[in-house]
């Protein structure tokens, strides 16, 4: 289980790493993108991480209520199967949850945003992190909620700046990742085919 929990560790690192030079990359070739102004424009620092952090308590508190709906119980307990597998602690917790923010923010809302726009960059982040699934409704149930929300992390980004989305990232993973019950009486990571079974994502 350590190892599990240390490529866990590991891969919040290589998106800290990787997202960020994939936006660099994107800003060098193209004329649109230009992180070093999303990062430096918007209003004062200290206000863009008090507004991140209250949006992103507030997401991930909207986030986890839906996520514990009686209807949503299969969907919660793999992941919290999933999560409680790994015994991550509170360090690790904070650790995860900002290599999230600050990585997929800057590629998505630094680099990508400028490129597509808020509606398509958000419906392609959800998209990736699995949220939309036309073979699970409870899941994209969940998944239009955050649809909703990462628009107006979107709009977050352009009216308030990229900081204020970092730290609304992050908080909105640390609060659910601090609230996920730990429920790892089924190794999940060792047994990955349980993921898919059909009493837990489609009954």
């Amino acid at each position: 289980m350590k190892r599990n929990k240390q490529i866990f560790l590991q891969l919040a690192l290589a998106t800290l790493i990787a997202m960020p030079m994939l936006a660099v990359i994107i800003d060098h070739f193209s004329e649109t993108v230009d992180l070093q102004l999303m990062l430096l424009s918007g209003i004062n620092p200290l206000m863009q991480i008090l507004i991140g952090l209250f949006a992103g308590i507030v997401i991930g508190h909207l986030a986890f209520f839906i996520s514990t709906r009686s209807f949503m119980k299969p969907v919660m307990k793999k992941y919290s199967q999933l999560f409680g597998a790994f015994e991550l602690n509170h360090s690790e917790m904070i650790y995860v949850s900002v290599c999230a923010g600050v990585g997929e923010e800057i590629l998505f809302r630094g680099a990508l945003q400028p490129l597509f726009g808020i509606i398509i960059t958000s419906l392609l982040f959800v998209a990736i992190h699995g949220y939309l699934n036309p073979k699970n409704w409870r899941i994209s149930i969940y998944g239009i909620f955050m649809t909703i929300a990462i628009i107006g992390i979107g709009y977050m980004t352009l009216h308030v700046g990229l900081i204020s989305a970092i730290f609304a990232h992050a908080m909105i993973d640390y609060y659910l990742i601090l609230r996920m019950p730990r429920d790892a009486d089924v190794d999940i990571i060792s047994n990955p085919h349980l993921i898919e079974n059909e009493d837990i994502t489609h009954e």
